[in-house]
């Protein structure tokens, strides 16, 4: 079984943390402004690894100096959450993202200022801990929100409890943000089915389809967070299982695709842990929409989802010749069409015909 995180990353943590405030202390005995170096995140910075399909962060940086006006408030900001986290890790306390942000906002003594007016603050700037410090959020002891469903014929353990995830009647296990501590004791199961919606995932468990396909399937419910991109990677990578993605066909939808498979320009740092580069594409795609005469149910684009098709037809990874065709294929016929489009056939029709059929057949996209 795999160590609690805390009990084998906290010392490592807890030093690259004192690390920082070392440097930092240095710079004040040397009269010099503090400073804290940061990897730079944007798309400058991103790049497209061709043979591991993965999205990689690169060497460019960018220095937060106290001294300068511009970055005094981040700077102080970045060091305030830098102390909370080696705080959580020392005592072995979890928090999550939102309880750090209440417990660090404050007025400044003797000004009218906030540490943090809003959590849109703190929030990219525990990024910023991460990559700086070449360390996980969760290592640092903070955690987002919870979201995301797994059901399936696999047992895992959690802290020393056994959950069976085939016996949770149809509301599944819940996805909690860090995935680390879980252990996977059995499972039988021929493929991972991703599902970006909740709703089509209570179809598929009201239809028994992880039952009658034996497969695991696990609700995203929208764009994955963390702990749900963690969980599938994992299990992919720990279970030598497929993993198929199920999405809405249009381009957002493929965009959560593919965070899922290659990861995202944001936590380009993790693409690693979070992105699981061997993922396939089942649909929606625009070549359903002839096959199974879905034309009555399509839903025009909005000019807002023309230009994310032609900033997806810009991305790197998606330049694969399959994937530029169906985008194409959208904007020319200018529709989108949602996984619960298929209920127009009937509720049983994705169960039952579209799933097993272009599984069956590969009709995957890469």
């Amino acid at each position: 079984m795999k160590e609690n995180l805390s009990k084998k990353e906290g010392p490592d943590v807890v030093k690259k943390l004192g690390g920082l405030g070392f440097q930092i202390a240095e710079d004040i005995e040397r009269h010099e402004s503090p400073k804290f170096v940061v990897p730079q995140r944007g798309l400058g910075n991103v790049s497209f690894d061709e043979v591991d399909n993965l999205l990689v962060l690169g060497d460019k940086t960018s220095t937060r100096s106290f001294l300068n006006v511009a970055h005094s408030k981040k700077f102080m900001q970045s060091i305030l959450i830098a102390a909370k986290a080696d705080e959580l890790v020392s005592k072995g306390k979890t928090a999550s993202i939102r309880e750090l942000y209440y417990q660090l906002k404050h007025n400044i003594e003797g000004t009218k200022e906030n540490t943090f007016e809003d959590q849109s603050e703190s929030d990219p700037l525990i990024v910023d801990l991460e990559v700086a410090l070449e360390v996980l959020r969760e290592e640092l002891h903070l955690k987002a929100d919870d979201k995301g469903t797994v059901i399936g014929n696999i047992v895992i353990e959690d802290s020393g409890d056994r959950i069976d995830c085939s016996k949770l009647g149809r509301s599944g296990l819940a996805i909690p943000s860090i995935v680390e501590h879980y252990n996977f004791v059995k499972f039988d199961a021929q493929y991972i089915l991703v599902i970006e919606t909740g709703a089509m995932f209570d179809r598929l468990v009201e239809e028994k389809y992880h039952i009658k396909n034996n497969c695991i399937m696990v609700s995203t419910k929208g764009q994955a967070a963390r702990g749900c991109r963690r969980l599938v990677n994992r299990m992919s990578n720990e279970l030598q299982l497929p993993v198929i993605v199920f999405s809405d066909g249009d381009p957002w939808g493929y965009y959560i695709y593919s965070v899922l498979k290659a990861g995202s320009m944001a936590l380009a740092h993790e693409s690693k842990r979070l992105g699981t580069p061997e993922a396939k594409f089942v649909g929606m795609t625009m070549t359903d929409i002839d096959t199974y005469d879905l034309h009555s149910v399509t839903e025009k684009l909005k000019d807002v989802d023309k230009k994310r098709i032609d900033e997806l037809l810009q991305y790197p990874w998606f330049q694969k010749k399959e994937w530029k065709k169906e985008l194409k294929l959208m904007k020319q016929k200018g529709v989108r069409i949602e996984q619960q489009a298929l209920a127009s056939k009937s509720l049983e029709f994705v169960a039952e015909e579209y799933l097993p059929k272009k599984i069956e057949d590969g009709e995957l996209l890469p």
